[in-house]
């Protein structure tokens, strides 16, 4: 029985993201429409306690004889690991180097962050992943990416005989409509009643310092900002911002990383969702929130103008009196807004797992037909710099 093996690692990160998000909702689309014979396996480095990265419908985890750091070293040394199975999906750039004869590897690249913001990484993030990217487009028999603005910029910063596939991201079931029990995790939480709401990983390229000048100016609308993500990497402190920008210690609510259940409540109930961005590779809190019919405002990043595809309003990146026009403008025009939002609940009506998952079948299934299985195949170990 042929396997697909995803390596669902990115599930065991300390701050796992908007790519494990990814990684966890597209290995159980993958199993869940798996074609007659094929079984979806999930495999990751070696950790004491593997799981969180287990996912209903897939089975193992499967456990590499390395742990993570050595894991990562190897296969940045170009070390011919092989994960096992016929085909491997790579969920991030985090894949083997080399692809054995009658294997077959496909790549999703989120973003090209790494060429277009590194001040927003540290460097040796940029280092790593401009290799890896590289490594992807030249010897992968495909690398998915989520977007045509990713995939143009890919062409440009990292080409490769690799075909670019567009697979856009889905919204789960436990978003796109209201939770129930929406009211208790609400006062548990203590949400306001209206709020500006802002999803993502505190870290620098999400726009957050933006977001606060905006809200503290006097011509923004007088609402509360909540948070919702985990801590990352650069030091981000919110109530710092707050405090720096004017922004009163009353409208500000930090609540880290939330359940689906929670964040669930917590979107559905929003006024306005803000994305103000530096830079993304898809943005799915702006799809998530289309599909709940809250209001957005995202930035200008090129991504988030083709998801939203016009049904968001627009703020220039960096740029806070945009941004609070923006906001205020939402809560102002309340018949705009209405169309809008209807506009964005039928847009992102398209966008499903389980369509990403069969593109991404079609994708593996091609090479297993075709018998295409990289640009580079063998067991021997390269040890150049990659």
């Amino acid at each position: 029985m042929p396997e697909l093996v995803v390596l669902v690692e990115q599930l065991l990160a300390p701050v796992p993201g908007g790519t494990g998000r990814y990684t966890r909702e597209l290995a159980a689309a993958l199993a869940a429409s798996a074609p007659r014979g094929w079984v979806v396996v999930g495999a990751v480095a070696r950790h004491a306690d593997p799981a969180a990265a287990a996912i209903p419908g897939v089975e193992g985890p499967r456990v590499l004889p390395l742990p993570r750091r050595a894991l990562v070293a190897a296969w940045e040394r170009g070390l011919p690991l092989w994960p096992g199975g016929d085909a491997v999906h790579a969920p991030t750039p985090l894949a083997p180097p080399r692809v054995p004869r009658g294997r077959s590897l496909v790549v999703t690249v989120h973003d090209t962050v790494p060429w277009t913001h590194p001040e927003t990484l540290t460097r040796r993030g940029v280092a790593w992943h401009r290799r890896v990217i590289r490594r992807a487009t030249r010897r992968a028999g495909a690398v998915a990416v989520p977007t045509a603005a990713v995939a143009a910029e890919l062409r440009g910063y990292a080409p490769g005989p690799a075909p670019v596939h567009v697979v856009p991201c889905g919204v789960p079931p436990s978003l796109a409509g209201p939770p129930a029990g929406a009211e208790a995790v609400a006062a548990r939480l203590r949400l306001p009643e209206r709020y500006v709401l802002a999803v993502g990983t505190l870290e620098p390229r999400k726009g957050l310092p933006v977001l606060i000048d905006a809200l503290a100016r006097p011509d923004a609308p007088d609402l509360p900002l909540v948070l919702v993500g985990p801590p990352g990497w650069g030091g981000v402190d919110p109530h710092a911002l707050a405090a720096a920008g004017g922004l009163p210690a009353d409208r500000l609510r930090v609540l880290g990383a939330l359940t689906d259940a929670e964040l669930a409540a917590t979107l559905h109930r929003a006024t306005v969702l803000a994305a103000p961005s530096l830079a993304e590779g898809f943005g799915l809190p702006v799809l998530e929130a289309m599909a709940a019919g809250v209001p957005v405002v995202h930035s200008d990043a090129p991504a988030l103008v083709e998801v939203a595809g016009g049904t968001g309003r627009i703020a220039r990146r960096g740029d806070p009196d945009a941004l609070a026009a923006a906001l205020r403008a939402v809560v102002a025009e309340p018949e705009r807004t209405a169309a809008a939002v209807a506009a964005a609940k039928r847009r992102a009506a398209g966008f499903t797992w389980r369509r990403a998952a069969e593109e991404v079948w079609r994708l593996h299934l091609d090479l297993h037909r075709t018998g295409h299985r990289g640009t580079c195949s063998g067991t021997g170990t390269d040890t150049r710099p990659q």
